[in-house]
């Protein structure tokens, strides 16, 4: 059948959706059905014979690697293409298939739907992990390289770009913890459901279940085909983990046009006109990236609300193109990001004299001043005083003291000489103590403290992988010990 003779709800939905679809359901199809077949043969609803018939047509389609056909309309979607071309694989009509005894395209949707996810996500948490690794490992390297810290796009405080990155490695350990989870709650199976009441013949969902790497079973036989939450889920994720990764972009954008690192070569673009141009382009992508991956969980959330709470295309295979576009988006955005990071380099970050001159360590100065026994609130009052007079590089003992009159008369010549030299020497913020801050010391150990928790991810993803390795084995031998092979 030619295209032109296909109806309009199958050239304008049928066929696009199939050619979008087939190549990520067909394999995964064909791959629970072979576990399906396996369980219904174990538990004797269909006859060896039969069931050993099945698994050898199944082997044939799993091992062809053929591009799937164009669509002709000869066929619905994948599920029935699978249908049609196990037929042929088997040498019989449709009509004698067993396949889809006890299981509806409602759960076998919901189970590849899973296993797919389940994959992707893998695949992103792997580029999280290894950008959280790069950004620690920068982090380390770059801890006592001091920097003026902004905050509301203002000079605010001495920091280092090993504090920055370091805070963005935590972020992304918390977002690794996320992924994982979320992989965790998706590893479940919905296959035996049937359409959503499950079924009064004898199956093993667990088997099918165990067969195909899944951890367990979904509880309840109506959320496992209605239930879309694990699905806005992965749309969300993505959108939060590439909005924080996009903020961080921002301020890498200012840190290039501030000359304070160096532009990393491999992801520059030159001008079409201006020679001595070296584009970061690539960052303003990261920043379209997540706004693209905000439009497609705004698109599953809004898809997933328009839906009855039941099987629903809106909420379950609708979505699916955005899911996979943004999983696919989402690796493709930390690779980006953890290969930036790896060539990040510092040029000219502030000099002492630059930060001083920013304001950015006032707040130093008045803390000095609090460690001799001022109330804050009066020695942030002097430092304002002094602040008006001028630049922290002009203060002299006589102009502190000039400006404390009337605030306090407890300045000794101590406090003086503590608040000139904390508000003249932003390296002072190296040695700060404090756990969590900017300190050299502090900021190694939060990056150790870091690599333990996504060590602990990793373990996570590692042993999923394994199970999924070994139920892979595991069904492969099974089904060519039933098939007689």
């Amino acid at each position: 059948m030619s295209t032109p003779t296909l109806t309009t709800y199958q050239r304008h939905h049928l066929a696009p959706t199939y050619d979008h679809h087939v190549g990520y359901l067909y394999p995964a199809m064909v791959r629970a059905s072979q576990a399906h077949v396996v369980m219904l043969t174990e538990r004797g609803l269909v006859s060896a014979e039969r069931g050993a018939r099945l698994l050898r047509g199944l082997a044939v389609l799993r091992a062809d690697s053929a591009p799937p056909p164009a669509f002709d309309g000869t066929f619905e979607d994948t599920y029935y293409l699978v249908e049609k071309r196990l037929a042929e694989a088997c040498g019989i009509p449709t009509s004698e298939l067993d396949v889809q005894m006890a299981r509806s395209r409602n759960d076998l949707d919901a189970g590849v739907f899973r296993m797919l996810l389940r994959g992707q996500l893998l695949d992103v948490l792997d580029r999280v992990l290894a950008t959280g690794r790069t950004a620690l490992d920068a982090a380390d390297r770059y801890a006592e390289v001091v920097i003026t810290g902004y905050t509301h796009r203002r000079p605010a405080q001495p920091t280092t770009m090993g504090h920055a990155l370091a805070g963005y490695a935590e972020a992304l350990a918390g977002e690794a913890v996320a992924y994982a989870d979320l992989i965790d709650q998706l590893n479940v199976s919905p296959l035996g459901s049937c359409a959503f009441a499950g079924t009064d013949l004898d199956i093993a969902p667990a088997r099918v279940a165990e067969l195909l790497g899944f951890d367990g079973l979904v509880t309840n036989s109506y959320e496992a085909v209605a239930g879309a939450d694990h699905l806005v889920r992965v749309g969300t994720l993505n959108a939060q983990a590439l909005a924080t990764g996009a903020r961080l972009a921002r301020t890498l954008m200012d840190w290039l046009s501030w000359n304070w690192v160096v532009t990393p070569g491999d992801f520059t673009q030159g001008s079409s006109i201006m020679p001595q141009k070296r584009n970061p382009v690539v960052l303003e992508h990261l920043v379209s990236m997540a706004g693209a991956a905000a439009a497609d969980a705004a698109s599953v959330l809004n898809n997933v609300g328009a839906a009855w709470w039941e099987d629903s295309n809106n909420a379950t295979t609708d979505v699916q193109v955005r899911l996979w576009d943004s999983n696919d988006r989402t690796a493709r955005f930390f690779a980006l990001v953890g290969g930036f990071l790896a060539e990040l380099e510092p040029l000219k970050p502030p000099s002492p004299e630059e930060i001083v001159a920013s304001g950015a360590t006032t707040t130093a100065a008045a803390d000095a001043l609090t460690r001799h026994g001022l109330p804050f609130r009066a020695a942030h009052s002097v430092i304002g005083r002094l602040v008006r007079a001028g630049a922290p590089g002009t203060w002299t003992a006589d102009g502190v003291r000039a400006a404390a009159e009337g605030l306090t008369d407890r300045l000794t010549d101590a406090a003086v000489a503590d608040l000139i030299a904390a508000a003249v020497d932003p390296d002072l913020v190296l040695g700060r103590a404090q756990v969590d801050g900017p300190g050299a010391a502090a900021v190694r150990a939060q990056v150790g403290k870091l690599r333990i928790a996504f060590a602990g991810v990793a373990d996570r993803r590692t042993a999923v992988r394994d199970r999924l390795a070994r139920a892979d084995e595991a069904l492969d031998k099974v089904a060519a010990e039933v098939a007689g092979r």
